[in-house]
């Protein structure tokens, strides 16, 4: 589904050679919540601006058998194949073997769509020539793109109808401008077929040959059952990335990834040591007043992305937006480098710049809007044991964190507007800062927050009043 939003999706060219790892990708690639964060250098290939190497797997004809046959291929797809959780892996394995097989493939790309607030769906491209697989992704709104709509793939997608182009003939080079584009790298036939096992949805697969006399005629029936086939294991893993998907956007990566290892019941869960993180925006219930929804929905949603991106690249998990709040955890067992404290302290400080860097250079869209700005937010943090899984009714749960560390960072969180202060923290989390970080923090006081028994001593960055805090 995410073909050559430009030419080039379904389009690989070399800008060079060069020997690369297995993987280029550090993170688990069906992780969407990271994806579009994790861009890789996809040299010597070159993508669109808008399309993404995520992992590229470079096995060569090695990683399937020397000898093979359309009936193998068939015993392979529908036994091991189904234990390979990793399309590209499986893709890459399939082509390699429909070579040993004797069918002239030279380069294929496998394009399916997905579920994902911001990406529309996933490529797997392969090249006998570099013979890399590389797993891309697509950001949403590059199906818009004019010279999308003139590629083959749109028009598959929207009729599931099969293209073959003869890239031999002045007809078949004039069809579409990629294929003057491939008959100049040497391929001789095109072939575009829909792979569609359920609903109206059309994903689509590609494959080119250079042999000099195209895909024989054989070669359609012979792998009518391959297609098929694959189609399912296709559809199986679509199912798979939009459940993960969605439990990503809803969820969090974290508890996304408990609810589908099956932690779907009530008291699920467990007890943990983490960072616990609220913040709200100042003055909201002022602003939702004298502002338009659409307005107040756009202002909110700059707010929410600001923080979230900072929580997010710091290692934190966003768990709930609650009106014009947000609940986080940085777990302290993380292996994310620094310790919990450092990673919350610093996406604090991170997401307080972004929102005083916004206020100073609004978008298009905020600038368009009158008396929307300054934004200021609050933010508390502080440690302690929390529990963190489901809780709700036996049919309609929710994987959160509770404890008294989350009320007694609720109450930090809400001196913020008294000291005007954008960031306050307790003991736990200054005590997990190293001694150069310390030095530029400064102690409030104690203060006696509702329903603690003793009063807390609360920090907070640097002697001035910062702007943000409001």
């Amino acid at each position: 589904m995410c073909e050559a939003v430009g030419q080039k999706l379904d389009q690989v060219w070399l800008a060079g050679s060069g020997e690369l790892p297995i993987s280029i990708c550090a993170t688990n690639s069906n992780r969407a919540a990271t994806m579009l964060k994790n861009k890789f250098d996809p040299a010597p290939r070159s993508y669109a601006p808008f399309v993404y190497i995520q992992d590229r797997s470079r096995r060569g004809p090695a990683c399937a058998p020397v000898e093979q046959s359309v009936a193998k291929i068939i015993d392979w797809l529908l036994h091991e194949a189904s234990r390979i959780e990793n399309v590209l892996y499986m893709f890459e394995e399939f082509l390699w073997r429909c070579r040993a097989a004797g069918i002239p493939v030279d380069r294929s790309s496998l394009h399916i769509g997905t579920l994902h607030p911001r990406i529309i769906g996933f490529s797997w491209v392969w090249n006998s020539n570099d013979e890399f697989c590389d797993e891309v992704v697509a950001e949403a709104g590059a199906m818009t793109a004019p010279s999308f709509t003139r590629n083959p793939l749109a028009r598959v997608m929207e009729t599931g109808q099969t293209l073959q182009v003869d890239l031999r003939t002045a007809e078949g080079r004039a069809a579409f401008p990629l294929m003057q584009e491939l008959a100049d790298e040497g391929y001789t036939e095109y072939a575009i077929l829909p792979l569609t096992t359920a609903g109206d949805r059309h994903n689509a697969i590609t494959f080119a040959t250079r042999h000099p006399d195209g895909f024989p005629e054989t070669i359609a029936e012979d792998t009518r059952m391959l297609m098929d086939i694959l189609a399912l294991h296709v559809e199986r893993h679509i199912l798979q990335r939009i459940a993960q998907n969605v439990v990503d956007t809803y969820l969090g990566p974290s508890a996304g990834a408990r609810v589908l290892s099956g932690e779907i019941r009530r008291g699920d869960g467990e007890a943990i040591d983490a960072v616990v993180w609220m913040s709200d925006l100042r003055g909201f219930t002022t602003l939702s007043d004298r502002l338009e929804g659409p307005q107040v929905s756009a202002v909110l949603n700059t707010y929410f992305e600001i923080v979230s991106d900072a929580v997010l690249d710091h290692g934190g998990d966003i768990l709930k937006f609650i009106g014009d709040g947000i609940l986080a955890v940085f777990p302290t067992a993380s292996t994310n480098g620094a310790g919990a404290g450092e990673r919350a302290l610093a996406a604090a400080r991170s997401a307080i710049a972004r929102l005083e860097d916004v206020n100073a250079n609004p978008t298009p869209e905020l600038a368009e809007i009158a008396c929307w700005a300054p934004l200021k937010m609050g933010i508390g943090l502080h440690e302690g044991e929390v529990f963190f899984g489901n809780v709700g009714g036996e049919s309609r749960l929710d994987f959160t964190v509770i404890g008294r560390a989350v009320n007694e960072t609720s109450r930090v969180e809400a001196l913020c507007k008294e000291l005007k202060r954008p960031l306050l923290f307790t003991e736990p989390v200054y005590r997990s800062l190293t001694p150069s970080q310390r030095s530029e923090i400064e102690l409030m006081g104690s203060y006696k927050l509702r329903g603690v028994e003793k009063d807390m001593p609360i920090y907070a960055v640097g002697s001035g009043k910062e702007s943000a805090a409001a």
